[in-house]
């Protein structure tokens, strides 16, 4: 081979071919160094045959300056990030970017010098080396990290280094993790998940493509199941990959799998320093038989890691919304986990107490198999619900607890058991206004309203980040302690428990005081401890954590995921407060779930409160048959933005001028987006609407592809989504 075409990470170019010196040797997937003008660039070698290139001659060609000392991505890989491509819309340089994840991975075998403590003690004994020595014990890590886990300067460290009482070691970038063990800490199953095990471990060792819908009530023990799976995989030397939806939940999830396997596995999420990233990338490219990563445990972006004997993918909590990535590329996990499993030829587990509504569609024409676990383990009961109407029974005035619910949690704490309160809404206030002129805080780079979180003493924009500090007076007319805190968000709601139960024990668990998997593991510990009387939480609390002394949960407005245009609201409304509900009563004592609305009418509380999810998903499926909406039909979204108004609303309606018409494809729009401001550019969105037998990649790509548009202006694209902001 002396001539190859690669994709390169500027999309704007396309492919590109090069001329491969004689001394050097590659292959379809290697990873090369290439010139690009006076640039170095980093490439991928590609079948030149599956992607178009402009013809160059021979005695044109630039020769490749070098290929990088990483193994080269296997077809199965590159077969995945060409389908993505294509099904999202996406540019293949974008998709072929998220596997080189790790630049630090893609430079060979390295050592870095860590430090530990040595017996010696300091010449002279501070306070800041005194805390520091009492940190440091049983630690080896860099400089930076040791001072961040000491909690002193890095200048502390290095006089402790000089009088000998830290000294350097030498280490392997790429050392191997510790061995996980599949015989470590076999439980005892149910009968139920015995089977379900077995149904996994037996499609494991048949080989091929085998999808699963893992269909269990919170409590049944879903896990324990899929971690058979995993052993099986282990005996194999296959290595598993296992997708989260919240990185908050990942020390809990680690814990357990601990607990049964004797070791920590492989984690990959963004919060990864780069060291750590490096070395995550490097043994997940490694054969497990050859001591690389034997199970990797992260976020949707570990989905696109060059595995080198993939064996079993999991996706855990297969129905959260999270695994949607809404900018970028915007792809689903789930879905794309189920084509990697396809392309790879192995097992997938969708996993899931409340399956997405397509998943279950999937299931019921036989493309999934559906494995329920239809009881909770150890003779668990599933909790009593109960819904509180807060047109008859409202909460006193200037609170937002109703007297049922505020009795129920009173009566937990004379018992000393747990309860949980569930609101989506993090901060204290959704909008703070003036009370003299009506004045109301808005985020200046978005049509959002600022939220108050009083616990930092901001008001903040939830979309792009913005904070503030809350002014003394009215920007607007100028009066002076005149702003009020319209509607509870959580540290509201913990504020009213502190009140009403001033004895109790209040944590408050949302993304910014869960803010790391640390601080969630503090949390845990506290919780099982028993040292928190009342957790007051948004979606952050609907899964992963198991208390056993927990026995109410409260929904304090379930009618808030009603609320707006999402056309997957009702579906999502039912899936958080079944899940949070789930929470209650997973040990011996039975648990109750009240939940507060205006409208115990609406079809989504009524199925809650008669606990058939049947009814519910049965109204579902046919009001989504009835719009053509998935699974039934096709979404696909073009999102149109530009910092000036008038360009980006011209470019919208050039769009909707040309729209095709085709008699299975319908175009709505173009119109302003409900978050028509967004981190600063004014943005208008297009809605497409087409029956399953449409092309619509092909529809969109060459409507799209026909026009030019303003270089301020960008024009994105979003297949199936689940964001209509």
């Amino acid at each position: 081979m002396n001539r190859v075409r690669l994709v390169i990470f500027n999309a704007a170019l396309g492919p590109l071919d090069y001329r491969v010196p004689e001394t050097m040797q590659v292959e379809p997937g290697s990873v090369v160094v290439a010139p690009l003008g006076p640039r170095q660039i980093i490439g991928i070698v590609w079948e030149p045959e599956r992607l178009p290139a402009t013809e160059v001659p021979d005695s044109k060609l630039r020769p490749l300056l070098g290929k990088l000392p990483v193994p080269p991505l296997k077809a199965e890989l590159r077969r995945l990030i060409e389908w993505t491509a294509d099904y999202y819309c996406a540019p293949l340089a974008s998709v072929a970017r998220m596997v080189l994840a790790s630049g630090g991975a893609l430079k060979g075998p390295a050592t870095m010098t860590e430090y530990r403590l040595t017996d010696k003690q300091p010449d002279r004994m501070t306070p800041q080396r005194e805390k520091a020595l009492d940190a440091l014990q049983g630690e080896q890590a860099t400089m930076r990290e040791l001072a961040e886990l000491a909690g002193v300067s890095v200048g502390v460290l290095r006089g402790l280094v000089g009088q000998g009482v830290l000294e350097p070691v030498e280490v392997d970038c790429d050392r191997p993790y510790p061995r996980a063990h599949p015989a470590h800490d076999a439980p005892d199953l149910s009968d139920s998940q015995h089977e379900a095990a077995q149904r996994f471990i037996t499609a494991m060792r048949k080989g091929g493509f085998a999808p699963f819908l893992l269909d269990g009530v919170t409590g049944s023990g879903k896990t324990e199941v899929y971690f058979e799976a995993i052993a099986e995989a282990l005996t194999s030397d296959r290595q598993v990959l296992v997708l989260l939806p919240e990185i908050a939940l990942t020390e809990a999830f680690l814990r357990r799998f601990e607990n049964r396997f004797g070791s920590a596995p492989v984690v990959w999420h963004s919060s990864l320093k780069s060291t750590e990233r490096r070395r995550a990338w490097r043994a997940i490219a490694t054969p497990p038989a050859q001591g690389g990563a034997q199970v990797v445990v992260g976020a949707r972006s570990a989905l696109f890691l060059p595995y080198a004997a993939l064996g079993l993918i999991v996706v855990d909590e297969a129905h959260e919304i999270s695994f949607k990535q809404d900018e970028g590329v915007r792809y689903n996990a789930r879905d794309v986990a189920v084509m990697r499993a396809r392309f790879e030829k192995i097992p997938v587990v969708l996993a899931s107490a409340t399956p997405a509504l397509e998943s279950l569609q999937m299931a019921e024409s036989g493309i999934y198999e559906k494995i329920d676990l239809a009881s909770r383990f150890g003779g668990a009961q599933l909790p009593e619900i109960a819904t509180i109407d807060l047109r008859e029974t409202p909460p006193e005035r200037g609170r937002w607890l109703a007297p049922p619910l505020v009795a129920e949690m009173t009566a937990r704490l004379e018992r000393g058991e747990q309860s949980l309160l569930f609101l989506n809404r993090r901060g204290y206030a959704p909008l703070t206004l003036c009370r003299h002129c009506g004045y109301r805080f808005q985020c200046p780079n978005c049509s959002a309203w600022l939220v108050e979180h009083r616990l930092s003493s901001r008001l903040a924009c939830h979309h792009c980040g913005y904070e503030t500090p809350p002014p003394p007076a009215c920007p607007e007319c100028g009066t002076e302690d005149c702003l009020v805190a319209c509607g509870p968000g959580v540290e509201r709601i913990a504020d009213e428990v502190r009140e009403v139960l001033p004895q109790a024990r209040v944590a408050l668990v949302t993304s910014d005081t869960l803010n790391s998997p640390e601080k969630a593991a503090e949390f845990v510990q506290l919780a099982e401890e028993r040292l928190v009387d009342v957790i007051v939480g948004t979606q952050l609390v609907t899964k992963g954590f198991h208390f056993p002394e927990l026995t109410l949960v409260g929904v304090v407005d379930a009618d808030l995921g009603l609320e707006g245009g999402d056309l997957r609201a009702a579906e999502r409304t039912y899936q958080q407060i079944a899940q949070v509900a789930g929470r209650a009563g997973r040990g011996s004592k039975p648990g109750e779930v009240l939940i507060q609305t205006r409208h115990p009418e609406a079809s989504v509380i009524a199925a809650l409160a008669a606990g058939d999810r049947d009814a519910f998903y049965t109204a579902e499926t046919e009001a989504r048959r009835h719009a053509g909406a998935p699974p039934f039909g096709r979404w696909a979204a073009i999102i149109v933005s530009s910092e000036d108004e008038a360009e980006a609303r011209d470019a919208a309606r050039a769009i909707g001028g040309s729209r095709p018409e085709l008699p299975d494809v319908a175009v709505l729009g173009p119109a302003p987006a409900p978050m028509a401001l967004l981190r600063g550019r004014y943005r208008y969105r297009l809605l497409i609407n087409a029956r399953r037998s449409a092309q619509v990649q092909t529809v969109i790509r060459e409507w799209l592809g026909a026009l030019d548009f303003p270089r301020g202006v960008r024009v994105g694209v979003d297949i199936d989504p689940y964001s209509f902001v």
